[in-house]
């Protein structure tokens, strides 16, 4: 009897162990069922997945290298500096000057309906120098400035102003005297003075040479020759200098203007009447279809 009860008991206990497992069981499946996900499942990329609605870039590419170069590719950075063309290439001269001081083209692919540009007795005046330019600019034009030393030597600024503005720089002596009546060298100290100033100021010397007056002479003509100098006068003045032409820009246009041909090499001043002449004068003349001649594309020499 006692054995009896002891196997029902037994039984008992088998059968309770049984159904909590089972309970535990059913528990884990009715989890599984409602959703809930551990926070740190990941998506089949590997990233974790941003909530509807954030604007965090979870995903978000690389960001550009500032390193770049500006093609996109990452080059490594050079040390080889920018490459520029030269900018004071030498060009080949498309014009010479006769011996009546006009300016010929070389061959027939030249126009020959242009002017030379020039103004004496500078530099005196920042204004007058600045409006002239301003003119010359407008027009795409280039001119010879010819300077005496002793005003370069009062105002240096001003000559460095004129070749900072891309104009060319001429020799008109020192002291604007009339050479012809001076020694071989007093004529000498005149133009080869005036050479070392404006080489010492703007780091390059004159290729032009203008004696004042026009008054030169063999003895002139070598020592110019002698420094590298194509000597000229004008075949066109405006007689600007002229008292009666003193306040009055429309006789300055009309002398240039009745005096026009082709080639001319027109001699102006820096004078106020001139300076309110020039655009005037400039527009006329392309009316006319006449360009302006770069001074550097002028032989060095007669011919």
């Amino acid at each position: 009897m006692v054995r009896t009860r002891t196997v029902l008991l037994l039984a008992c206990c088998l059968m309770l162990s049984a159904c909590g497992n089972n309970g535990a069981a059913q528990k884990q499946d009715a989890a599984a069922e409602g959703g809930n996900v551990p926070t740190t499942q990941q998506n089949e990329t590997g990233h974790v997945p941003t909530p509807s609605g954030s604007t965090d870039a979870v995903n978000e590419p690389d960001k550009p290298d500032p390193e770049l170069s500006a093609n996109g590719s990452q080059e490594p950075p050079t040390d080889e500096p920018d490459k520029k063309p030269d900018a004071v290439a030498s060009a080949k001269p498309q014009y010479y000057m006769n011996k009546v001081y006009r300016i010929v083209p070389n061959d027939d692919s030249v126009p020959d309906k242009v002017v030379l540009l020039t103004f004496d007795d500078g530099p005196k005046d920042e204004d007058m120098i600045n409006q002239l330019i301003d003119t010359l600019d407008k027009h795409e034009a280039k001119a010879i400035f010819f300077v005496n030393g002793y005003r370069v030597k009062e105002n240096p600024e001003l000559l460095k102003l004129i070749h900072d503005r891309g104009q060319v720089i001429g020799n008109h002596s020192w002291d604007h005297i009339d050479l012809k009546k001076e020694s071989k060298q007093n004529v000498e100290e005149q133009i080869g003075n005036v050479q070392k100033i404006v080489k010492e100021t703007i780091g390059t010397e004159p290729k032009f040479f203008r004696p004042p007056f026009g008054s030169g002479g063999d003895t002139v003509k070598d020592i110019a020759k002698d420094h590298d100098l194509l000597f000229m006068t004008w075949s066109n003045g405006s007689l600007d200098w002229e008292s009666k032409n003193k306040n009055k820009p429309d006789a300055v246009v009309n002398n240039v203007l009745e005096q026009l041909h082709p080639g001319s090499n027109i001699l102006m001043h820096e004078l106020p009447w001139t300076v309110e002449a020039l655009d005037s004068l400039l527009t006329k003349l392309e009316s006319k279809g006449y360009g302006f001649v770069d001074p550097g594309l002028i032989e060095p020499k007669i011919r």
